[in-house]
């Protein structure tokens, strides 16, 4: 049986960049720097990592909490008292970690 070839170097789509000048405390700096070095990466390349991550967090929890909010609207149409959706909503909470 053959193996699947894979490609051999990582292919990114170009996108536009804006830059920024960022200013840190040099003990954060430093230790960016420390934890860069341990993953074998650039201290750039680390704070991209970090702020990437955090943005799709925030995205995340954003997107949810449109989605409780529109859940909420649809049950107090249908019907449901404030308590009844509150409770609902809690329900939905507890079962999601949001």
């Amino acid at each position: 049986m053959s193996q699947p070839e894979f490609p051999t170097e990582l292919k990114l789509r170009p996108r536009p960049v804006t830059r920024v000048e960022l200013k840190v405390p040099t003990e954060t700096y430093e230790h960016l720097a420390r934890i860069a070095g341990a993953r074998d990466m650039s201290v750039d390349a680390l704070i991209k990592l970090y702020l990437g991550q955090g943005l799709r967090q925030e995205l995340a929890q954003r997107f949810a909490d449109q989605v409780l909010e529109l859940t909420a609207n649809v049950l107090a149409r249908h019907g449901q008292s404030p308590d009844q959706v509150e409770a609902i909503l809690r329900e939905i909470r507890s079962g999601t970690g949001s």
